[in-house]
């Protein structure tokens, strides 16, 4: 009986606990661990800040995904990983066996430690969400002036979009800054439709000037400049989490697990990693739940080949893949390579392919409903 570990909820364990409760892979222990019963689609939080999604419609339930693949689900965090020992640590002092350790667990924001205890920070999307609200509730009592997003990426363009059409109305300025242009990541026909919208939106846009700091009132800048703010959202690059670093994994130059082709562990062949914990080798990618997605049905076939003995697969990320952004009312930026379109119809179509995502793993959960 070969012990198989998940850390994590994220996108490709989705996958691989549909593949397994599809067809229950023989002679395998199987448990899941993650911190929260529920897993939200990070393609449909924007939707969610703007108003177009309740909360039940963008997660998925991971205790009946789990039972249905067999497996046992446990509602704790991972804090180290002992190789030599197959065990992995838990936040509770649990210690977990493994023959074959699987990683999903995602990432955390990247800031700087001069940041005050009212910024907004990203990740992990369920601690921003309760923050969000309450800065909602400052607008709403009219203590917020100008709010500033750090992070040029497209989660930030996405989140600051979302944000202002919700709080549409409340008179409050946007600014965004960025240490490198725009979207970087897409082509450039995408990030001219973009930086458009941002300006008939009134976002004031901020290039290669570098965030150091965020007080309760205003930005450092690199410098000595300061800016005012009365609320600053922190949506900057991934930062892979500390323990890994500390658990004799092989690991890139920012920590996240070194995988090669076939996602192992390019040290430790029964370690596999997936989603924006792991870094492959020569496919430097930027952290996105699009290459999550991508890569769930490859683990997935890899991991019951090695529970049953036989050698993992090759899976290469595809050089360019579709993304679609949306820009806070139902309207959104497609962008394929060097190709780009726009408009409402994007939006339509992005919604269902998010709803449809989120609707195959649904098993005893909330069922998902059809605008």
């Amino acid at each position: 009986m070969k012990r198989l570990l998940l850390l994590g909820g994220g996108h490709s364990h989705l996958a691989v606990m549909k593949s397994f409760g599809d067809a229950q892979p023989a002679g395998a222990e199987i448990a899941l661990v993650s911190p929260h019963r529920h897993a939200l689609y990070s393609g449909m939080v924007p939707g969610l800040i703007a108003g177009h999604y309740r909360l039940e419609e963008c997660r998925v339930d991971l205790q009946p995904l789990a039972a249905r693949a067999g497996a046992r689900f446990i509602q704790d965090s991972a804090a180290g990983v002992d190789p030599a020992r197959r065990e992995v640590l838990t936040a509770k002092g649990e210690r977990l066996p493994y023959d074959i350790l699987s990683l999903d667990v995602g990432s955390s924001a990247e800031k700087p430690s001069r940041v005050s205890e009212r910024t907004l920070v990203v990740r992990p999307i369920e601690s921003f969400l309760p923050a969000w609200e309450q800065l909602r509730e400052r607008v709403a009592r009219g203590e917020i002036g100008r709010i500033a997003v750090v992070g040029g990426g497209a989660a930030g363009v996405e989140l600051l979009l979302a944000m202002q059409h919700r709080l549409a109305g409340a008179g409050a300025e946007w600014a965004v800054f960025s240490d490198s242009p725009i979207l970087l990541e897409h082509d450039e026909e995408v990030r001219r439709r973009i930086g458009r919208i941002l300006e008939e939106r009134n976002v004031a846009i901020h290039i290669g000037r570098k965030v150091v700091g965020a007080g309760r009132n205003e930005l450092r800048l690199k410098g000595g400049e300061r800016f005012e703010t009365q609320a600053t959202v922190w949506a900057t690059g991934a930062r892979a989490p500390s323990w890994i670093a500390q658990s004799g994994l092989a690991t890139d130059a920012h920590g996240f697990v070194a995988v090669g082709e076939t996602l192992q562990s390019t040290s430790h062949p029964e370690a596999f990693a997936a989603g924006d914990v792991a870094s492959a080798a020569g496919a430097r990618r930027p952290k996105s739940g699009v290459f999550a997605v991508r890569q769930g049905p490859a683990l997935a076939r890899n991991l019951r080949r090695a529970l049953a003995g036989e050698a993992p697969k090759a899976f290469r990320t595809p050089a360019s893949s579709l993304a679609l952004i949306s820009c806070g009312g139902r309207y959104a930026v497609a962008s394929w390579g060097r190709f780009a379109f726009e408009g409402a119809w994007v939006w339509r179509w992005k919604d269902r392919i998010d709803r449809r995502f989120v609707g195959q793993y649904r098993f005893g959960g909330t069922p998902q409903e059809e605008p």
